[in-house]
Formats: C-alpha cells, sequence, structure tokens
C-alpha cells in the first residue's frame, strides 16, 4: 500500500507558527501529494499563516472560532463549497488559561475547567460532525494531538492533562460511529516539543531536557516525525488503523523511572 497522499485533499486546523506541530505536518502532507486548506482565528494568526500557506500551494485560509457553530458552519459551508468532498481533517486546537497550568490542579477555576474542555475536546466532536457529509461518500482521516499527560500526571499540566483524556476518549468513540463509513479517526501523541503551545506549560524546558535525556531513544519528538506519522495514518496504509492513540515521543512512554544514571 502507498504512503502517498497525491490526489488527496484536507484541511488542516490550528497552525500558529512555523514550529507548530500543525505545520509540521502539513508540510509532510504537501510533500506527500496532498492539497491543503487551513483555518486559523484572528487576523494576527491569519498574517502568520498566509505565507506558510502559500509556501505548500494553498490560497484556501479560512477564519474560525470553534467555540462559535455560526463560525464553524460558515467553514465548513465554504470548504464545501470549494471542495465537494475531503480526505482528511487534522485538528490541532487546544487552549488553557496559562496562569492555571502552573500550581495546583485543585486549584482549577469552573470557568476555565469548561472553556478548556470546549476548546481542546470538544470541538474535535464538533469538526468531526461536519467533516462527516464530505468524507460520507469516499471514508476519510480525522486526526487530532493529544500528550501523554492525559492518562499519567505531568507537573503544570494540570486541567489540559483532563481535557486531552476527554480528547482521547472522544477519538475512540467518534472511531466507532464513523467507522461503518470508512472514517478513520486518530490521535497522535508527542512528547514535549518546542511549540508556542508547549511553552505555555510551566517548566516546559525542563520538561524537554528530563524527556530528551532519559527517552529510549535519547531524543525528543520532531515535527519531522510527527508529521510522517500523520502522511502514514492518512494514506490508504492507515486503512485499518483508529481508534488509535499513536505516540511520537521516542519510546518515553514505555518508561516506569528515569534512567540509571538520572536518578
Amino acid at each position: 500500500m502507498s504512503m502517498s497522499l497525491k490526489g488527496k485533499r484536507g484541511l488542516i486546523m490550528g497552525v500558529a507558527n512555523d514550529r507548530s506541530i500543525a505545520w509540521g505536518i502539513a508540510r509532510a502532507m504537501a510533500e506527500a501529494g496532498a492539497e491543503l486548506a487551513f483555518t486559523y482565528q484572528g487576523e494576527a494568526f491569519g498574517k502568520r499563516l498566509a505565507p506558510l500557506a502559500a509556501s505548500v500551494g494553498s490560497d484556501f485560509m479560512v477564519d474560525v472560532d470553534v467555540t462559535d457553530d455560526a463560525s464553524l458552519d460558515a467553514a465548513f459551508a465554504a470548504l464545501g463549497a470549494r471542495w465537494p468532498t475531503i480526505d482528511f481533517v487534522v485538528h490541532a486546537i487546544a487552549y488553557s488559561d496559562k496562569s492555571e497550568l502552573t500550581g495546583r490542579f485543585l486549584d482549577t477555576s469552573r470557568a476555565n475547567f469548561k472553556n478548556s474542555m470546549d476548546i481542546s475536546a470538544y470541538s474535535f466532536i464538533e469538526v468531526a460532525r461536519r467533516a462527516h457529509p464530505l468524507m460520507a461518500e469516499n471514508g476519510g482521516t480525522l486526526l487530532t494531538l493529544t500528550y501523554q499527560g492525559s492518562n499519567r500526571v505531568v507537573p503544570n499540566y494540570n486541567v489540559m492533562g483532563v481535557a486531552k483524556a476527554a480528547l482521547e476518549a472522544a477519538t475512540r468513540y467518534l472511531a466507532n460511529d464513523l467507522g461503518p463509513d470508512h472514517i478513520r479517526v486518530n490521535a497522535i501523541s508527542p512528547g514535549p516539543m518546542k511549540t508556542l503551545a508547549g511553552a505555555a506549560i510551566g517548566g516546559a524546558r525542563r520538561t524537554f531536557r528530563h524527556t530528551e535525556e532519559n527517552a529510549p531513544l535519547r531524543a525528543n519528538a520532531t515535527l519531522e516525525a510527527v508529521g510522517g506519522t500523520a502522511v502514514y495514518l492518512a494514506s490508504d496504509a492507515g486503512c485499518c488503523t483508529t481508534g488509535e492513540i499513536i505516540r511520537v515521543d521516542s519510546g518515553f512512554h514505555v518508561l516506569g523511572m528515569p534512567q540509571a544514571d538520572n536518578l
């Protein structure tokens, strides 16, 4: 089976800059032959995205707020008007109040809990609901991004860990719902990466250094590795993979303790 994406079209949601995981995925998919559309939120992110989109031959960008049903409806209506069918959607959207990503999870506010869950988990369900009609005829792939803080306690990850746990559960339930229409739903779980989102987590530099020193491969994930994984999942080679959380973390998730030299 081929890992080519030639002839496939899809939507990338969540590119913040050229170090975004979403951008690493977009670039890899474009190199594999895919035709891409992009979403962004707000003028500032649109200005950052425009030259990146152009560099992979895309002239389709649409502003969308995933907490606003009308905005999502308009975005997918515009996408459907451009392309009657699509083959994949990459959902790389998450948010929490930075001030609550330090200290104790116990102190999470109700307002930030709701907002974090809405943007980071529920939005994937809303996106899947709207992407479904564009994939129902030929099948397709829905991808989202998660992190190991969903199932293990990571200092300062706090409410985002709970949101990612919900996102992973949603991935499994969506995979079951959409499987009869040959739509695959998976999540990629990279290790710590030097991204705009990652920098918002308290102690990010120490976490990055710790995983690099202790992961079996003694390295952190790269944009290229995550992008290659996304290409596999969206390609024909991934036709029998759904409901999975694919870890791209140099093996860090298998450890029970740090390496002996670092104890």
